[in-house]
């Protein structure tokens, strides 16, 4: 079973900035890749960024050029840097895994909320 943890969110204004990690409760050799995804509310998910195992990154068009994604040494925390936060940021941020074999994000987080003031 994959646990997944985020923490980081909060409150900030518009133009800062925010961090948010995700610790996975899984052995790294088995993640394929580690994204966030976001949902604001009345919107469906949306993808925000990816890292796979070997460290390609690929971002979201509202991502692109703000955000960026990383992960420790020991891939079992994955982070995503947000700067120049909008107002449309606003939304709960989830973690998810996507293991080998797989062809999809199978395990989510429970999501940590971002609000951006303006």
């Amino acid at each position: 079973q994959v646990q997944l943890v985020e923490s980081g969110g909060g409150l900030v204004q518009a133009g800062g900035s925010l961090r948010l990690s995700c610790t996975a409760s899984v052995r790294s050799a088995t993640v394929a890749a580690m994204a966030w995804f976001r949902q604001a509310p009345g919107k469906e998910r949306m993808f925000v960024a990816q890292i796979w195992s070997g460290g390609t990154t690929s971002y979201g068009d509202s991502a692109k050029g703000r955000f960026t994604i990383s992960r420790d040494s020991a891939k079992t925390t994955t982070y995503l840097q947000m700067n120049s936060l909008k107002s449309e940021d606003t939304a709960i941020y989830y973690c998810a895994a996507r293991l080998y074999g797989k062809t999809g994000y199978d395990f989510w987080g429970r999501g940590t909320q971002v609000t951006v003031s303006s």
